[in-house]
């Protein structure tokens, strides 16, 4: 009975959530759209930069780092669904019933994970169709899809959970979205880079996300699952995080 009772509220509210996400579409599709055409304008930029390396190092390059600049500009999406529902004190609400405060975080990360794993899907695809780009193990890649979103949910709901106002979330996605794009070598080849960011790329969940992607990519079980190992322990620090912080009497927004 009680695993029934669980099923069903997570049932319900993931249907809600999903309810919510679709009726304001435009943060999803321009996650959706724009990383489609960033490939296709910086593509001959990348093959020209890595012609020593071959048509597949560019497409790689340029395939992956809008992917996971993009992923990471998604957080938006992620971390306003349960923002607004601190703002309008409704989370509040939400908790005065029997639903858990887990099973509340787990049924607004799963809309947000459908959606990182279509853009992911999307723009590899993309890849594949459009410009030849070469999977060396599909599995491998499946799982370095997942685990990066998963870690993208886990930051996602830290920072929905611990951040003030609408502007303070705007802020940390614009500003970490393109910094940690950058640091981890989605926008520049890591090997270009100035030696103190190469030395710090490593802090950056890009840079993790880089290296599995690129590793499936080359189907590198090793690299991958090492990569993807990282990721995983990102989302479960920031999920635990944002779990811990909801839980403390602070999910409700000081801005009001």
């Amino acid at each position: 009975m009680v695993a029934s009772g669980t099923a069903i509220r997570l049932a319900a509210l993931s249907r809600h959530n999903t309810s919510l996400m679709l009726r304001e579409p435009g943060p999803v599709l321009s996650r959706l759209v724009m990383p489609l055409v960033m490939i296709l304008l910086f593509r001959p930029l990348y093959l020209s930069a890595l012609a020593r390396h071959g048509v597949q190092a560019g497409t790689v390059q340029v395939v992956t780092g809008m992917l996971v600049m993009f992923s990471l500009l998604a957080l938006s999406v992620v971390g306003t669904a349960i923002l607004t529902e601190r703002t309008w004190g409704t989370w509040d609400r939400l908790r005065a019933t029997p639903v858990r405060s887990g099973e509340l975080l787990a049924t607004k990360a799963l809309p947000g994970f459908g959606m990182l794993a279509v853009q992911q899907a999307e723009v590899l695809l993309f890849g594949v169709v459009a410009f030849g780009l070469h999977v060396g193990d599909p599995l491998l890649l499946a799982a370095a899809v997942v685990s990066w979103a998963l870690a993208l949910l886990g930051i996602g709901t830290a920072l929905g959970a611990t951040l003030r106002s609408q502007s303070e979330l705007n802020m940390a996605y614009d500003i970490g979205g393109v910094v940690l794009s950058a640091l981890g070598g989605a926008l520049i080849p890591l090997s270009v880079l100035p030696g103190w960011a190469r030395a710090a790329a490593p802090l950056s969940p890009g840079y993790w996300a880089m290296s599995a992607l690129r590793s499936a990519l080359q189907g590198q079980a090793g690299p991958t699952l090492r990569a993807a190992a990282v990721l995983l322990a990102v989302a479960a620090v920031t999920a635990a995080l944002g779990t811990w912080r909801i839980t403390r009497g602070w999910s409700r927004s000081r801005s009001l």
